[in-house]
């Protein structure tokens, strides 16, 4: 028997420890009534619970901060920030392409628990990167999963090698399965598949962003085909049998990936190939949600093959900015009956009046500098909206997703951008690219925020 961390038993943990408030009916989406909340996680340790726990005892939580003005301003206070006191980088097992590196290059680091008969599974995946290449394109070699017991690890890749033996441990997916395609089993479809173009990038084919769920008794692993694919946006694959696989592809993606297509990207992209990307899995019950690149989602049919067919993909209720720039890596995540939208946002720098220093969530343009890509959250008292204004979340924290541990806690995931900005310095640049987790706050029912954990 396999559920998610955050079930009837843990949640009721995480009320002791005033993590977590109950779920009202009435804040659900259409459908999901009565429904438990289907979450993610990660360890903490038995301090940080008996902290937690006095804390609720005595009705204290961390204050909200005044948010910069005018709206749209990011805040860049170092307590925001990721750091040796609140995160550290997930000691992940290494590959044979990482023992050079000494670590797992990995940007959209993505982290879940779930409890898998009767004890915390913690599974960890993220975009990678194949030896020789600086990034996880113009191709990359598929997904690649660990597993661990608790956030501090030992975190080992899955085990593939039954499914596999001559394929390299802990890959579930990848454009070169495409020889397990069988009559009534997709694995790869053809969108999927490498291809080459007429020289100026030579192979081609990425997949990035993964998740990994496990609902109503399947693992479920969303991702997207990147900018460098024949079509570019997101599909999910699902598992009849363990975290390892073997995966195959859903009925809805065999000839594209989920929604409509769409004029974006940049100007490689064919006419006609781009569509929905960064997509995300939010669940509630016996309910499934897709969610979207730009902002909007989709319920899932109850077989979970494809999306339920609509002229129009609905939207959330969001407060934007004003203009409102590129955002990315939409995650809900729900904690005490709210639910929280998360988008990755670059923080650009650019000069006041005064000569002093603006950081803003501007759209780009002259005289403006990418420097932080930020996690900037909203919260709502029903999954579709109406979201609050944003807030800074976590300085550098963006494309993320937020988890609850096997004792309540909560975390958030981070990989230190390298394309852009402060961890693209030449200075900087070696410890970016990560499997990293920091630690979360809530500021309690009247606040609702959610916070990396600030300084005392």
């Amino acid at each position: 028997m396999t559920r998610p961390a955050n079930d009837a038993n843990f949640a009721r943990r995480s009320v002791l420890a005033g993590l977590a408030g109950s779920v009202g009916a009435a804040a659900l989406p259409a459908g999901a009534a009565h429904a438990q909340p289907a979450g993610a996680a990660e360890a903490a340790g038995s301090a940080d619970a008996a902290d937690a726990a006095g804390a609720a005892a005595k009705h204290r939580y961390p204050a909200n901060w005044p948010d910069p003005q005018p709206y749209g301003l990011a805040d860049v206070r170092e307590d925001l920030w990721p750091r040796e006191d609140n995160s550290f980088v997930l000691p992940l097992e290494l590959r044979p392409r990482d023992a050079e590196l000494g670590w797992v290059w990995m940007r959209d680091t993505y982290v879940n628990c779930f409890v898998v008969d009767g004890r915390p599974l913690y599974v960890a995946t993220g975009t990678t990167r194949v030896p020789g290449l600086s990034a996880a394109g113009p191709w990359n070699d598929g997904i690649f999963v660990w597993t661990a017991r608790s956030v501090h690890g030992p975190w080992k890749l899955a085990d593939t090698k039954r499914i596999r033996p001559g394929a390299e441990r802990g890959k579930v997916w990848s454009p070169e399965f495409v020889g397990e395609n069988r009559r009534g089993r997709t694995v790869v479809a053809p969108w999927q598949e490498y291809w080459y173009d007429d020289g100026r990038f030579g192979k081609r084919g990425n997949a990035w962003a993964p998740e990994l769920h496990y609902f109503r008794g399947k693992w479920y692993l969303v991702a997207c085909m990147g900018d460098h694919s024949k079509k570019v946006g997101s599909f999910m694959l699902v598992s009849d049998a363990g975290v390892e696989g073997p995966y195959r592809l859903v009925e809805g993606n065999y000839d594209k990936p989920f929604g409509d297509s769409f004029i974006g990207g940049p100007s490689f992209i064919e006419p006609g190939a781009y569509h929905h990307i960064d997509g995300s899995l939010y669940t509630e019950g016996s309910d499934a949600w897709l969610v979207l690149h730009n902002h909007v989602y989709a319920k899932f049919r109850k077989d979970m093959e494809d999306i339920v067919p609509t002229t129009d993909l609905p939207a959330f209720r969001q407060t934007p900015y004003a203009p409102e720039p590129y955002l990315e890596g939409a995650y809900v995540f729900k904690h005490g009956g709210k639910y929280y939208l998360l988008h990755a946002a670059w923080d650009r720098t650019s000069s006041n009046a005064d000569g002093s220093t603006r950081y803003a969530y501007d759209v780009g343009g002259p005289g403006r500098t990418q420097y932080q890509y930020d996690a900037v959250v909203a919260v709502a008292d029903r999954f579709e909206g109406p979201y609050s204004e944003r807030w800074t979340a976590g300085v550098g924290a963006g494309h993320n997703n937020f988890f609850r541990d096997r004792d309540g806690g909560l975390w958030a995931t981070f990989f230190r951008n390298p394309a852009f900005g402060y961890w693209a310095d030449p200075s900087r640049v070696d410890d970016a690219a990560v499997a990293g987790v920091v630690r979360v706050e809530w500021t309690g029912p009247k606040g609702n925020r959610l916070y990396v954990r600030r300084r005392a």
